[in-house]
């Protein structure tokens, strides 16, 4: 057997590149809940700098894993084909309208409804983003675990999930928690769980690489519990009345350090290569062609 037609762990992208999209996510996701909450008259400017903080921080990381940094100018040169590309492109308006809703709120407190406008503008950017981050690893048809399609409504959900968590932990530090927060928490919550569990089953029935299904099927007791049993049962003991302010804040690091986990789980761990594999056996003279082997994997219906 030939060594390359064992999957193996990729190597090119490491922690920096799930960390670009831990921050991404976890920022457009914030800066949605910093909208809503401007338009429904409660404190957002906080929200808004730490979205701007995570998505930062997430493009960072991306600088810090390109080869020659100074060379990072050349993401803007693809768009036709590049998700990586129309991310960063989608990042810079995403700044602006941000940055000047904030500014709007700080300055000039009279124009709230338009920092208001401004900064729904920048949400809907922000999902703009969130989908071309999504797609960046749907485009990779070399890793099986990332090529699947059901990790496009996974990494969506996601990061809108770990938006609300964060948001939950700032509403609490605030002393100010939102119910429609609370029940918008419980809701992305259950989203986010449904994703993954449909996740794994599209993976398992479209064939993958053994060793990332194992992977996979091990996180599941701290994905389902921690993860999402946990914090949606306090995310409704505190829409019950029950010590929203802590409740609250505590379900929203569950939620938000469980997509984190997710994500590294999926970029770094369960990311083996596709390998070689031959569809159909040759045939020399009168012998019978068979079905070709892929080692490594597990294949439906063998």
């Amino acid at each position: 057997m030939n060594i390359g037609t064992v999957p193996k762990l990729q190597r090119s992208w490491d922690l920096r590149a799930a960390c670009n999209f831990i921050g991404g996510g976890t920022g457009a996701g914030l800066l949605l809940f910093a909208a809503v909450s401007a338009v429904l008259g409660w404190p957002w400017v906080a929200a808004a700098l730490a979205a701007l903080a995570f998505v930062g921080f997430g493009l960072s990381m991306v600088w810090l894993e390109i080869g020659k940094p100074l060379r990072a100018v050349n993401v803007f040169f693809h768009p036709q084909t590049s998700w990586m590309t129309r991310e960063g492109i989608v990042a810079l308006p995403l700044f602006v309208l941000t940055a000047l809703s904030i500014v709007l709120a700080l300055a000039l407190p009279d124009a709230d409804v338009l920092a208001a406008m401004t900064l729904e503008l920048a949400a809907m950017v922000g999902l703009g983003f969130l989908y071309c981050q999504a797609r960046i690893l749907r485009a990779a048809r070399g890793i099986r675990a990332w090529s699947e399609p059901a990790l496009l409504p996974l990494t969506l959900a996601s990061g809108l999930a770990e938006g609300a968590g964060v948001y939950l932990v700032l509403a609490g530090a605030l002393g100010a928690m939102p119910p429609w927060a609370l029940a918008l928490g419980l809701v992305l919550c259950g989203a986010r769980y449904a994703a993954w569990r449909r996740y794994r089953t599209r993976l398992s029935a479209n064939g993958a690489p053994v060793a990332s299904l194992a992977v996979l099927h091990g996180a599941e007791p701290l994905v389902v519990w921690p993860g999402h049993a946990v914090p949606a049962a306090l995310l409704v003991l505190a829409l019950a009345g029950v010590l929203p302010g802590v409740l609250g804040p505590l379900a929203g690091i569950a939620m938000a350090v469980a997509g984190w986990y997710v994500k590294v789980l999926i970029v770094l761990r369960a990311a083996r290569s596709n390998g070689f594999a031959v569809v159909r056996t040759p045939v020399r003279g009168r012998g019978i062609s068979k079905a070709g082997d892929r080692y490594g994997w597990h294949v439906p219906g063998r």
